[in-house]
């Protein structure tokens, strides 16, 4: 798979202002921002290799967390200034107290089309049914590996017998399609890729293999660790035989593929090795309350002081606009930036 070049474009004043019928933000670039990733808590009942260090972790005091009407406050706001796709992240967002009600409150607000949620699947089986009851339509399952005995050691202690069973919850809920995704890391998961594409043979399921990042506390992970998405294409080949090409939803970032004759089908996202800056869509919600403008920019915009010091609903707009403006054009990792500040669970994934 080639490499793909994006040429940035020049900054142009009018991209930013709405079409004649939209309801729209978009970034200095004339980009769409409609996504909103909202972390719900930079805890999780996991310690991940690739996303937390083994000791040291870094979390914010629980007061200055958003609370959940604060969080309802911004992603309001946002859905009034064209925001229409919420996903909820983490740390692990199962965890969150009140994470069903949050949803349900979420779902009503007008403009917010469509609600998913990435989780590590631990607490699932008990939740799925009621999460889609209160709202969430799609769900996105973390699993790296199919041995048990190396889930508990890339997870520091995860059971993927539970992960299992959220998946069937997950299933029986209608939170379809299911997505499942594995972070791909040289000597620890790389040589499962085949076994965890097959999983899409028998069933309508996406497989996601993800390059691993260099991200706060983990970046020794990337350096040693990266699987480039043409590597595990090519491990996948070997074994299932060549890939079908499929179209992708837009601003999707995940390029995708089929085996052939294969109920489901292969997502390969390739922040790396393929950057898919040009048509990113989207902006973060940190738990503690930023705006967080490309996932591995140290970049950041602050809307809990307006929450918190009297601002109105037109600050909170003007602020959030303000993020959306500033959103750089790509990560910068080609070019030696990895200044990222934070850890993935303190970012929101």
């Amino acid at each position: 798979m080639a490499a793909q070049v994006l040429v940035q474009p020049e900054i142009q004043d009018d991209r930013a202002v709405p079409r004649a019928g939209e309801r729209i933000t978009r970034d200095a670039y004339g980009r769409p921002i409609t996504y909103l990733r909202v972390s719900l808590t930079d805890r999780c009942n996991l310690r991940c290799v690739y996303c937390m260090p083994a000791h040291g972790a870094k979390f914010a005091p629980r007061e200055e967390l958003l609370t959940d009407e604060e969080l309802l406050t911004v992603i309001r706001a946002a859905a009034k200034i064209g925001f229409s796709k919420i996903r909820l992240t983490g740390g692990e967002p199962t965890i969150r107290p009140h994470v069903v009600d949050l949803v349900r409150e979420i779902a009503r607000i007008p403009g917010i089309e469509d609600i998913s949620m990435t989780t590590n699947g631990l607490l699932l089986e008990r939740m799925a049914h009621d999460l889609k009851a209160a709202g969430l339509r799609r769900i996105n399952i973390s699993i790296d590996t199919l041995d048990p005995i190396r889930y508990k050691v890339m997870t520091r202690g995860g059971k993927i017998e539970k992960v299992w069973a959220g998946i069937a919850a997950a299933e029986d809920a209608g939170l379809t399609p299911i997505k499942l995704n594995a972070v791909v890391v040289r000597g620890m998961n790389d040589h499962e890729v085949p076994d965890l594409a097959a999983l899409t043979i028998d069933r309508p399921w996406q497989m996601r293999f993800i390059e691993v990042m260099p991200l706060e506390g983990v970046a020794d992970v990337h350096d040693t660790g990266l699987v480039t998405t043409a590597e595990t294409i090519e491990l996948i080949e070997r074994v299932h035989g060549k890939l079908i090409r499929l179209e992708a939803p837009l601003g999707d970032p995940a390029r995708v593929y089929q085996i052939p004759g294969a109920q489901g089908t292969l997502g390969f996202i390739s922040p790396v090795s393929e950057p898919f800056c040009a048509f990113c869509n989207r902006i973060r919600l940190t738990a503690d309350g930023k705006l967080r403008l490309c996932l591995l920019r140290n970049d950041e915009v602050d809307v809990r002081e307006i929450l918190r010091s009297g601002g109105t609903e037109d600050d909170l707009i003007e602020q959030i606009r303000f993020g959306v403006w500033r959103k750089p054009w790509g990560h910068g990792l080609r070019e030696g930036d990895r200044n990222t500040g934070r850890g993935m669970s303190q970012i929101g994934g």
